[in-house]
């Protein structure tokens, strides 16, 4: 406790400094990606196995259930980076959302209502309807071109219906940037035996990065997600060749601020006692200051974290000390998700 209260005072020292230094004045925006656990709605889809979804396992109330978990969510949301921008995330990556509904839902709760959220969702192959989505606030973003990609994923010459990859391209304020938002493969049947499906999802990564740099060479470019695999894993060192040390970065190289605290034991989910960081935000190198270059006259990272408060994490029982999640052996806990949400600053010096 007394170390993390050592690295809050730090961090708000270093803002006020920023505030203050000759005046100088810095727009702070807050880039987040948020696993919402299996945030799916009350009615049935034929066309998927949405009737595998927890929620849709409950017996009763789900009505009053889905209501809940949608304002908890929207809570949690409303929380991120507000101590230093006052506002929700400008941009929020999700995963595990059944429909554009859902998000619909979301944006529209109380909690948000008022942050004039735009969404942009497609509908994957997934069977069980499980996507990704993207959110922003359309007063700082806005988009120009969006659209999906599948890492095309064959086992045994059988096609493996799994999540797309969104690629949203706009204007933060009015800097170009790119994000890609990502729910690769699980780990369901083994690490080792499914990790080539990872490594599959990796390199489309590297293919869509070569498709925005055709018409953006130095692009700005965000790739977040729950990638199911740690900061050290192959698909991340192998494939996405991530480097961990801001100050060894070279031109068009990805940083991953996650390695580092993968490193000193952080996590944003728990299984099966293995603790996990498969939450994360990684940024190339042109959103990235080297050390002791603090040159903000565009957007650059300030700092990434794990949005971990004490709220959402579970105190008691078999899962103390992991996230609090929804939903535990078919029913529903009032808990928020059984990920951590992860964010980072943005910040540019104004003019």
């Amino acid at each position: 406790m007394k170390k993390s209260f050592l690295i809050f005072v730090l961090i708000l020292s270093v803002f006020t400094v920023f505030s203050q230094e000759k005046g100088k004045k810095y727009d702070i925006r807050t880039i987040a990606f948020y696993n919402l656990e299996n945030l799916f709605d009350t009615t049935d889809d034929p066309t998927i196995k949405d009737e595998l979804s927890p929620i849709m396992e409950i017996k009763g109330n789900r009505s009053k259930i889905y209501k809940n978990k949608i304002n908890n969510l929207s809570y949690v949301i409303s929380q991120i980076g507000k101590g230093k921008t006052k506002t929700s995330p400008t941009i929020l990556g999700v995963c595990e959302v059944e429909n554009s509904k859902v998000l619909e839902d979301l944006v529209n709760s109380k909690k948000l209502k008022n942050k004039n959220y735009g969404i942009i969702h497609f509908n994957s192959p997934d069977h069980r309807g499980i996507d990704v989505g993207l959110l922003y606030q359309q007063k700082y973003f806005k988009p120009i071109h969006y659209e999906v990609f599948n890492p095309n994923i064959y086992l045994e010459n059988q096609k493996i219906n799994t999540r797309d990859i969104l690629l949203v391209s706009g204007y933060l304020d009015d800097e170009l940037i790119h994000i890609i938002v990502n729910h690769w493969p699980s780990r369901r049947g083994g690490e080792l035996e499914t990790r080539p499906m990872r490594e599959k999802s990796a390199y489309k990564v590297t293919q869509i990065i070569e498709k925005i740099r055709e018409n953006d060479k130095n692009a700005k470019i965000i790739i977040m997600g729950d990638f199911n695999d740690d900061p050290i894993s192959k698909s991340f060192k192998d494939v996405l060749k991530t480097k961990k040390k801001r100050k060894k970065l070279k031109k068009n190289d990805i940083f991953n601020p996650y390695e580092k605290m993968f490193s000193k034991g952080l996590s944003t989910l728990g299984y099966r006692d293995n603790i996990n960081l498969f939450d994360q935000i990684l940024l190339t190198s042109s959103l990235v200051n080297k050390k002791k270059n603090n040159d903000f006259s565009s957007y650059k990272m300030f700092k990434s974290a794990i949005f971990n408060k004490r709220f959402l994490t579970q105190r008691k029982g078999k899962y103390k000390g992991y996230p609090f999640r929804s939903f535990s052996k078919g029913q529903y806990t009032g808990g928020y998700s059984d990920h951590y949400p992860v964010y980072i600053y943005l910040i540019k010096q104004r003019e």
